[in-house]
């Protein structure tokens, strides 16, 4: 090219490509915006759930009947409590466990407080604090359940661990 020759460039083509960057730089962020607010509505119907099947398991075992947490549980659910010695492992470990109490358990109410809900994928944490009335007494717990989506599309406990809320360490 010579120093005094001129290059024509059409003005549309430069419009176009300006044009077809801004309209695709749009179509990403709306295509990141549907996508995190569909992950916002899965994780609040996640939640809803997951709580919905905690508390009616509770409203069970609150009248002695466990067979609602036996339900929601997985074959392979792990559990821990401070009554334990140790961890218990399988479906048939926390059955026995449970059938040792039924019908013992009575609770006039309770109050879930603080539920939270954290989810990824096929996984789901629930965490809780647990306080049951029974009569004059009230029965404070920490409560997290890991619970996993089966591939029947049911979520379902995995893995359970109760403590006490603010416990009476005596020395």
């Amino acid at each position: 090219m010579k120093d005094n020759q001129t290059i024509d460039i059409d003005e549309s083509v430069i419009l176009q490509n300006k044009t077809g960057s801004i309209m695709k730089r749009l179509i990403l962020i709306l295509a990141l915006m549907q996508t995190i607010s569909s992950y916002a509505q899965d994780n609040d119907s996640i939640s809803r759930l997951i709580i919905g099947m905690e508390k009616s398991a509770l409203e069970r075992w609150n009248h002695g009947d466990p067979s609602g947490f036996l339900e929601i549980s997985a074959k392979d659910v792990v559990y821990f409590d401070p009554m334990r010695d140790q961890r218990l492992d399988g479906i048939d470990q926390l059955t026995a466990l449970y059938e040792n109490i039924r019908g013992k358990i009575r609770a006039e109410k309770y109050d879930m407080a603080n539920p939270k809900i954290q989810s990824v994928d096929s996984m789901a944490v629930l965490t809780y604090n647990l306080i049951s009335y029974s009569g004059e007494s009230q029965h404070r717990w920490n409560c997290t359940e890991v619970y996993r989506l089966e591939k029947d599309g049911k979520w379902k406990i995995i893995q359970t661990h109760w403590s006490f809320t603010k416990p009476n360490m005596k020395q």
